[in-house]
């Protein structure tokens, strides 16, 4: 009868917790998953919507978006949001990645590069928000805002909807990116 109860109560316990985690991943996709990066520099998003991208450019003064996702012309999300931009009178620029592929060194620097030269603010986004977007936020953070490695490397957390377990998630591959990068440009790891 012990057993039964005890296992009644673990049950309940992650249950709840799966519910827990559930309920805030869902949240990030429904409110558009958008963050603060570094202030008035980059902001990170899910896919936006051409109103939340009306809004993000009202109320961050964003001047150029980088789409992680790629040029895809048939697309209506893209060609929506291509639209937008240009009546918002802010740059658009495509900057195809994987999130399932390992990120080289040289379309590392080739983003960064990209980056650097952009109008700021930058609103960059792939379609969750969570893995590209992690990486890359990573990346600006350390690279170009000389953000602290261990602050810089909380944009690729669970907080932001990364979850990525080595061998069992495709996403894992942003992960690994960061580590073979660590090892390219120098940073204490």
């Amino acid at each position: 009868m012990i057993r039964i109860r005890n296992f009644r109560w673990l049950a309940a316990g992650v249950l709840a917790v799966a519910c827990t985690v559930g309920g805030y991943l869902a949240y990030l996709q429904i409110s558009g998953n958008f963050h603060t990066v570094i202030a008035d520099q980059l902001y990170r998003s899910a896919q936006p919507s051409p109103a939340q991208l009306e809004s993000y450019v009202r109320d961050h003064g964003i001047q150029t978006i980088i789409n992680l996702r790629g040029k895809k012309d048939h697309a209506k999300w893209y060609a929506d949001e291509v639209a937008a931009a240009s009546s918002l009178g802010v740059g658009h620029i495509d900057f195809a990645m994987s999130s399932s592929k390992v990120l080289t060194p040289a379309r590392a620097e080739e983003l960064l590069a990209i980056m650097r030269a952009a109008p700021k603010p930058i609103l960059i986004h792939c379609q969750s928000g969570a893995d590209r977007s992690g990486l890359v936020s990573v990346l600006y953070s350390q690279q170009v805002a000389g953000v602290d490695e261990d602050v810089a490397e909380r944009q690729l957390s669970a907080f932001y909807g990364h979850v990525a377990v080595p061998y069992f998630s495709g996403t894992y591959a942003m992960d690994r990116s960061w580590l073979d990068l660590e090892k390219h440009f120098h940073v204490e790891g």
